[in-house]
């Protein structure tokens, strides 16, 4: 059964006007999750694009924590074999500001205990120097800068399967 899930992106504060949608989609749980990305009003250039720890916003996109690790990896490429889980790389704003991409992750995953729902994605305002970059800040972000945007990753309405039934019982409990 087809899972998916889907964050809406916000600006870390009301004068950032960054905003857009991040869906995930994976055919089963041992398929590749596909993951659209539309956002509007970035910079023009390349922004580090990462899954974090937390589905915390509360503190705007900075409580969302660290890039999601469960395996305590260094930072790098999504085609990385020695990569944090939410490691995404970059996505490419045109020169309008708008971000149309889709990516094929054979690491993030929607179910599972390393189950991507109920943690943040966040667009940052620099380019991710995939860990390679020198700088001293590389090998845990990538040197991406800050937080541009973020959303909590939910189960988008229509998903069903025993999985996602699961994880919505316990989060009523």
């Amino acid at each position: 059964m087809t899972l998916k899930a889907i964050a809406i992106l916000r600006g870390d504060n009301p004068d950032v006007k960054t905003n857009g949608t991040v869906t995930f989609t994976q055919e089963n749980e041992n398929a590749p999750t596909v993951i659209d990305v539309n956002i509007n009003d970035l910079a023009p250039g390349e922004h580090g694009f990462h899954v974090h720890e937390y589905g915390d916003n509360s503190n705007g996109c900075t409580s969302a924590g660290d890039h999601y690790n469960p395996f305590n990896k260094t930072h790098g490429a999504p085609t990385d074999e020695n990569r944090h889980l939410g490691d995404l790389g970059n996505v490419t704003a045109s020169k309008d500001g708008t971000v149309k991409t889709q990516i094929k992750d054979n690491h993030i995953t929607l179910t599972g205990p390393n189950s991507v729902v109920g943690r943040t994605i966040v667009v940052h305002y620099d380019v991710d120097d995939l860990g390679k970059g020198g700088h001293e800040l590389s090998p845990k972000t990538g040197n991406a800068g800050g937080r541009a945007a973020c959303g909590i990753i939910g189960i988008a309405n229509g998903t069903t399967n025993e999985s996602t039934k699961t994880m919505q019982i316990k989060s009523k409990i």
